[in-house]
């Protein structure tokens, strides 16, 4: 199923960056960006031009078919956590990665 949702396909492009370990200034610069303007594309705020979307998953070693549609329509526990936490500033994002390890060294 294809998507239409640009902040479903910005969260697929920050999961894809997050697994290589690259910054989004890093894939701006490669994918010949403005760092502001890759961001907003990860907030789901831009519509991109098809050269972009091509420019963009050949920096992250993706087809665009892997940002671009869906198998199904319910979204995975990973994906909503992921979403939720691409809203968030990166100071909410670092203090949610602390609370999980906190509760998740609690059930050893």
């Amino acid at each position: 199923m294809l998507i239409f949702d640009f902040r479903a396909i910005g969260n697929k492009l920050f999961v894809a960056r997050k697994k290589l370990g690259m910054t989004q200034a890093e894939v701006a610069e490669a994918a010949g960006l403005a760092d502001r303007t890759y961001a907003d594309i990860e907030r789901g705020t831009v519509n991109m031009r098809i050269e972009t979307i091509l420019r963009i998953c050949g920096v992250l070693h993706i087809t665009p078919n892997d940002i671009l549609t869906e198998e199904n329509k319910e979204s995975s526990t990973v994906d909503q956590i992921v979403e939720k936490l691409s809203a968030c500033t990166s100071n909410q994002q670092h203090t949610a990665l602390e609370l999980l390890n906190v509760y998740l060294n609690s059930l050893n």
